[in-house]
């Protein structure tokens, strides 16, 4: 049986969060990290250990490969390793992102709250 999108949600927030710094382009580990908090405003803090077993996951579950593709290697660090979105990942990106925009869809309606 084929797992479907679906079958990865919901998302921890980290773990959206990670895909959502290979939405872009490949990057490496720290760099995720770096983006994440970034991003956040420092709110969404990953640290190696977790993001480490999330990119263990992601690699099991086909969501996001480890690029053959190296910077030059005078501008790089060669223990450094790259990774970007699959197709699936990407999908269950769009797919995590739909489901927290209803949610809070739901949750402006319910609590009456005003559009930002």
């Amino acid at each position: 049986m084929t797992e479907r999108v679906d079958d990865h949600l919901p998302l921890a927030p980290a773990v959206f969060h990670v895909l959502l710094a290979l939405a872009d382009g490949e990057k490496h580990g720290y760099a995720v990290i770096k983006e994440v908090a970034r991003r956040t405003d420092g709110k969404v803090r990953i640290h190696t250990g977790t993001l480490y077993t999330i990119v263990k996951r992601f690699l099991s579950d086909g969501l996001i490969v480890e690029s053959a593709t190296r910077p030059d290697p005078a501008l790089d660090d060669e223990r450094r390793r790259y990774y970007r979105l699959t197709d699936r990942g990407r999908a269950v990106a769009v797919a995590e992102a739909d489901r927290l925009s209803e949610t809070l869809t739901q949750a402006r309606a319910k609590l009456a709250l005003k559009r930002a």
